[in-house]
């Protein structure tokens, strides 16, 4: 790949200072553009193909993205591949050695990396800052790598038998991550991977790179040496290149329903391990007898925090029995949060990730107004002063909806809570436990055996009390279940140490009758 052109690595405070520079505002012809990262240089890919990325709030583009060319991509597994050989020789103690060393970048420069995601995604500067806050708890958590990876050993399994079983890295591994968490999701895969003695191809959304280019910048001047992690760009050229690539050993997917299913069946089909996390449609169940200053609270902050594009948005309330009557109150806490561009201070929520984002969340509320759900609160046509082609929708409450409707069925994605009433916790648990989803659930109750009930009985892998989003932290893994998930080991934690490595069983036979005589011998040496 003599062809590609490379740059060498500034030192990383002065990327970050002209990546946020290359943050103002271009005609898309005169927009700097995103690099490749392949073989621990940056690379001005030689596509012909660009997409232009824009800030969500003013819908200016900032920078443009390469579909990557099959030869770029090839080049990238390349370097992956001859990198592998040595990197999972390294010892343990030097992979954990880097992880150190990541964190401590991360930390230092968690600030840029929040301002670029505001740039490219639109989340508000504190939602940016806690996107990677979560990310770098999972590179922490990859610090424990030398108790996390240790194999078993049983002695005397017969006589003068041992079995012993080691986890080695898998080889090239390959992470395709969405648009919604630009450093969380990253930091799930590549860290995990590496840290196991794993190589890794990254493809990062096309809508908002630039913090996992940030990333492996960092992880690479941490120490991490040329090729073990590198990445791609584009759309379905680039996801069908991983799914193909015969060397690449596993993926790992988080998106949407269609595309994850896709990957799922595509990666299989060509024997790859692959882990897909996919949509969801998250139940609060509110009880009458909960805290109802805290539970309006947190049912705000979850159902409308970061415009509702997270996987574990609490999107559906469930208000059991009297808890029905909070939902004037919750209506008038949803009205005092404060829609605006990311970077401004005191925002709330920020705009949608594209103008298509926005109408199809438009479109989904309408579709609700249509099936007979009760429109409470309408931020369809919020207007934002200085921000007016901006991708803002406000907070919207779609109340007595139908399990029936679109607007259930449906992941909206976007700052709408839908929400209905029932009798009974058994109704509750009727409901969440018919739909197809299963990522997370919360309920809110200040009775231990009705908490108790509801998370023995509820059919979903992630559940809180009185937790709106019950994400774990990464000592556990991210359990999301059902049409919520493909695969068959789940991401971070021991199940990730799991999926980015394999088993080897060494079985030895070593004879005490064979145990060789120690005493020198000091006679005079015959021949006989």
């Amino acid at each position: 790949m003599a062809s590609l052109v490379r740059t060498t690595l500034l030192p990383l405070r002065t990327r970050a200072v002209l990546r946020m520079t290359g943050a103002r505002h271009y005609a898309s012809s005169s927009a700097p553009t995103t690099k490749l990262f392949i073989d621990g240089r940056t690379v001005e890919s030689q596509a012909t193909e660009w997409i232009d990325v824009h800030n969500p709030a003013t819908n200016e583009v900032v920078t443009r993205v390469p579909k990557s060319t099959q030869a770029e991509m090839q080049a990238a597994v390349d370097a992956a591949k001859a990198a592998f050989s040595s990197w999972s020789e390294t010892t343990i103690l030097t992979r954990q050695q880097v992880m150190f060393k990541f964190q401590q970048l991360i930390k230092e420069n968690m600030s840029e990396l929040a301002k670029n995601i505001t740039t490219e995604q639109g989340k508000t500067l504190v939602d940016a800052e806690g996107d990677v806050l979560r990310g770098l708890q999972v590179v922490e958590h990859c610090c424990s790598i030398t108790s996390l990876q240790l194999g078993e050993t049983m002695a005397g399994i017969a006589k003068d038998m041992d079995t012993s079983t080691f986890r080695l890295p898998l080889g090239v591994t390959a992470g395709i991550t969405p648009f919604n968490f630009p450093a969380m999701i990253p930091l799930w895969m590549f860290p995990m991977a590496a840290v196991c003695g794993n190589t890794c191809i990254m493809k990062p959304s096309e809508r908002d790179p630039g913090a996992t280019m940030m990333l492996v910048e960092m992880a690479t001047e941490a120490g991490l040496p040329d090729g073990v992690v590198n990445v791609i760009h584009g759309q379905h050229d680039a996801v069908n290149f991983i799914c193909d690539n015969p060397d690449i050993k596993a993926i790992s997917f988080v998106g949407s329903d269609q595309a994850g299913q896709y990957i799922y069946e595509r990666g299989s089909k060509n024997g790859k391990r692959v882990q897909s996390n996919m949509g969801a449609k998250n139940h609060g169940v509110i009880m009458p007898d909960a805290n109802k200053e805290n539970t309006l609270n947190q049912l705000c902050g979850a159902a409308f925090g970061a415009a509702g594009q997270r996987c574990m948005a609490l999107s559906t309330a469930v208000f059991v029995g009297e808890a029905r009557e909070w939902i004037p109150e919750l209506i008038e806490r949803a009205k005092q949060l404060k829609v605006n561009a990311g970077d401004q201070p005191g925002a709330d929520l920020g705009p949608l990730i594209s103008p298509e984002a926005k109408q199809r969340v438009c479109d989904l509320v309408q579709s609700g107004v249509d099936q007979g759900a009760e429109l409470l609160l309408d931020g369809r046509d919020i207007k934002v002063p200085g921000y007016e082609n901006g991708n803002f929708v406000g907070p919207t409450v779609l109340h007595k909806v139908d399990p029936n409707m679109k607007c259930y069925e449906e992941e909206i994605f976007g700052p709408v809570l839908v929400s209905m009433e029932v009798d009974t916790l058994d109704d509750a648990l009727e409901v969440i436990n018919s739909n197809p989803y299963g990522n997370g659930t919360a309920i809110f109750t200040t009775n231990g055996a009705t908490a108790r009930k509801f998370t023995q009985a509820v059919d979903v892998g992630q559940v809180g009390v009185n937790v709106p989003i019950p994400v774990p932290l990464p000592m556990f893994s991210f359990t999301g279940s059902r049409g919520s998930f493909r695969g068959d080991t789940n991401f971070y934690g021991k199940a990730g140490i799991q999926f980015y490595t394999q088993i080897k069983t060494v079985t030895s036979l070593w004879k005490e009758s064979d145990v060789s005589h120690t005493r020198a011998a000091v006679a005079m040496p015959v021949q006989k």
